[in-house]
């Protein structure tokens, strides 16, 4: 008979049945978790409660924890003196424009490199995966010279949402994330498809997307995310005050405003993508972690 073998775990089970294995246990589990959360959600609270004091007890070398005076109108003066609204729009317009565009190059190509297998699509895969190797700040010069004259048309993007929207498209490990699931899908599925008379193009909207909601969400936060906070692409490409998103935004005037209003205005641009996470978290860890599909 084939022997088990053993599980390797950092406390063994021995020890697990012992009270002092089992409070260890405990006591390293809650030090683990209340650390990890701590390092992730004080810099939120620091920027929450900093935007409620005063802008003098912030200039305070021993500044509290909590504030000494609340003044929660930093709040409605951010967003009214600097008109925060409109560059919440243009950020939303850049977000949803990156988003739909991305999803409809990622997904063709993840498609095409995973069912339709064009030739020398290996090596097509390999040299997108290779782009991210290379640091962000080493593409700004290439890109930046791309969208200031595109090949062929020789269009300048400078000041446009294009300028935004067209490289956010080239986005290797949304790629890479998607074909991996569409390698999952069952091949006998498609082609009972093509049986009935579907096109590739039929397949794909009929049968592979329905399928792939799981990962289409995850490459959709990914999408809304990258774009959202993004700060130094959108500084070089849209000098224009007006077309500039809350990111860039805010770093220009923050000069002018005071330093509550300031941290005021970063809570709210975090809020929508700390929403956007909570709802969607679960289709988050669904469409990384999912690997087959189920009949």
């Amino acid at each position: 008979m084939a022997t088990e073998t053993p599980v390797r775990t950092l406390i063994a089970p021995a020890e697990m049945t012992r009270r002092t294995g089992r409070y260890l246990y405990r006591f390293v589990l809650a030090a683990t978790l209340t650390g990890f959360t701590a390092a992730f959600v004080f810099p939120l609270y620091w920027m929450v409660t900093g935007a409620l004091k005063s802008s003098a007890e912030l200039a305070d070398p021993n500044p509290g924890l909590i504030p000494g005076t609340w003044h929660p109108e930093s709040y409605t003066g951010a967003w009214s003196s600097v008109g925060l609204g409109q560059y919440f729009l243009n950020t939303f317009l850049l977000a949803a424009g990156a988003w739909l565009f991305q999803l409809t190059v990622d997904v063709a190509a993840a498609y095409a490199l995973s069912k339709l297998r064009p030739a020398l699509g290996n090596v097509v895969l390999g040299m997108m995966l290779a782009t991210l190797m290379l640091p962000v700040s080493a593409l700004l010069v290439p890109t930046y010279l791309t969208v200031t004259d595109v090949p062929l048309v020789h269009l300048n993007l400078i000041n446009t949402p294009w300028a935004i929207w067209l490289p956010a498209c080239a986005n290797a490990f949304n790629i890479f994330i998607l074909k991996r699931f569409f390698d999952q899908i069952p091949a006998e599925l498609l082609d009972s498809a093509r049986i009935d008379g579907a096109g590739t193009l039929r397949v794909l909207v009929s049968v592979v997307l329905p399928l792939s909601r799981p990962v289409l969400a995850v490459v959709s936060i990914f999408a809304v995310v990258g774009v959202w906070k993004d700060f130094l692409w959108p500084m070089l490409v849209l000098p224009d005050p007006a077309r500039q998103p809350i990111t860039v935004a805010l770093n220009r005037l923050s000069t002018d405003m005071p330093a509550n209003q300031l941290l005021a205005g970063m809570v709210m641009a975090s809020v929508p993508l700390l929403v956007l996470f909570l709802i969607f978290q679960r289709s988050v860890v669904a469409g990384l972690t999912a690997g087959s599909v189920k009949g």
